[in-house]
């Protein structure tokens, strides 16, 4: 039987028994009919008194559950940190302190779930002692009969299970409501951004991109964005860097609308991307981040996330343009191997290439790349590039490098210190000025031939 068929069969059935009952005792004696009826109130208080505490001990209780769960979870992910550098007594530690936080909010919980049976119970057997000395006393005035008040004593241990039974239910229900609201928390969580009534599609994207004065702070009075403005024309090359935190990543991510700018606009092709569809809008970027997620799938599928609806042909079409078709064939299973959790059995440069092929299959209007080679040999970081130059050929790239040597023959240069455009040009332009870029160049090349 189907659980919540079940619930509700119980619970129509003890309303059912219930009204019987009242039918019939109402219809043998009406004083020793409302004495029955007073339990309901009492029982009914009782209950909601119970339920109250029953219900925030198990919203607690998912509470606790819910952080052991996370802190397992991040400790598998991360136990090869967490052994190098000897952190499983720590982690222990930490687990067995959620652990017992779950066990006092566990034993808070159900000692207020199990208290409602003996309550109603002790109060039934109140009841019978109530409802007997009102018949005994009623039988001194020859105003019922001891026959009666046996029949009475009777129906009423029948009419306090059903009452039981629904004041336990309710009780049970509370348990379920509290599980029920960290999923509905989850379920009602506003999406980041939304559509404006007036967004539209984006089609035939050529890539020409503009920021104009915008500001952006992910806390308010902290800007990150100061009064930034540049244009990256149609098919341009448009390299970003700067030092750490300086705010290269935010120009991207207020590129794909991951956050809404404060100020000034971001437009493409004219377009202010407040009024595109994010659909549309992450459609026409092909992101190609340094750490790339792969799921646990087959390499071909991998590929295929890119664009859902392509075939097989044009996965290994995209494959052997990023220059990945050779190594993918010498997996056991070629293109049909499964993946290990979070692509493990490859390498970071090969994750690289199947990431590059997903894009190229994308075919998106803008590219953005993101460290891409960062941490790969100079041998890989070479066949990557390769790739990425195919990839990048007629499209509008964002380039973010800390290796200068990747971005030499970018048509443009941003270079970004503390949220603001100090520098740009192209590479000779920037070097001929012997500034900040200057530095940062030779700092990495110094002693090479510039």
């Amino acid at each position: 039987m189907c659980p919540v068929f079940g619930v509700h069969y119980t619970f129509i059935a003890n309303i059912l028994t219930l009204v019987g009952i009242l039918i019939a005792m109402f219809s043998l004696n009406v004083w020793l009919a409302l004495a029955s009826v007073l339990v309901v109130p009492i029982m009914g208080w009782f209950t909601m008194f119970v339920a109250k505490y029953t219900r925030r001990g198990f919203r607690d209780l998912q509470k606790q559950i819910g952080q052991l769960n996370g802190t397992i979870e991040e400790t598998i992910s991360g136990q090869r940190v967490v052994k190098a550098f000897r952190r499983s007594e720590s982690t222990i530690a930490v687990f067995r302190k959620n652990n017992q936080a779950v066990y006092e909010s566990g034993k808070t919980a159900n000692t207020y779930a199990f208290l409602l049976m003996p309550l109603t119970s002790q109060l039934g057997n109140l009841f019978i002692i109530i409802l007997a000395g009102l018949g005994g006393y009623l039988a001194l005035n020859d105003l019922v009969t001891v026959g009666l008040i046996a029949t009475f004593i009777s129906y009423s241990q029948q009419f306090l299970q059903p009452v039981r039974q629904l004041s336990n239910m309710y009780n049970s229900i509370q348990s379920a409501l509290a599980g029920a609201e960290r999923v509905f928390e989850i379920i009602e969580t506003d999406p980041e951004l939304k559509d404006s009534s007036s967004a539209h599609s984006l089609e035939n994207v050529k890539g020409h991109v503009e920021f104009e004065n915008v500001d952006f702070s992910y806390e308010k009075g902290v800007p990150v964005i100061k009064n930034m403005t540049f244009e990256a024309r149609t098919g341009h090359t448009i390299a970003l860097v700067g030092p750490t935190g300086a705010g290269k990543t935010t120009i991207i991510n207020l590129l794909t609308r991951f956050y809404d700018i404060d100020e000034g606009s971001i437009r493409i092709d004219g377009t202010d991307i407040r009024d595109i569809k994010k659909d549309d809008l992450r459609q026409s970027l092909g992101i190609v981040l340094q750490d790339t997620f792969l799921f646990s799938d087959t390499v071909l599928e991998n590929i295929r996330y890119g664009r859902l609806d392509a075939t097989d042909e044009e996965c290994i079409e995209a494959a052997k343009m990023a220059d990945a078709d050779h190594f993918i064939r010498q997996l056991h299973d070629g293109y049909h191997t499964n993946l290990s959790e979070r692509a493990s059995n490859l390498s970071q440069g090969q994750r690289q290439l199947l990431a590059i092929s997903r894009a190229i299959l994308a075919n998106p209007g803008i590219l953005v790349l993101d460290e891409a080679t960062s941490s790969v040999d100079t041998r890989t970081e070479a066949r990557i590039q390769s790739a990425l130059l195919r990839l990048m050929e007629g499209r509008t790239s964002f380039v973010i490098a800390h290796r200068l040597s990747t971005i030499r023959d970018a048509d443009y240069v941003l270079v970004i210190n503390e949220g603001e455009i100090i520098e740009q040009g192209n590479h000779n332009e920037l070097l001929a000025m012997k500034g900040f870029y200057y530095n940062l160049y030779m700092s990495q090349f110094k002693g090479q031939e510039i």
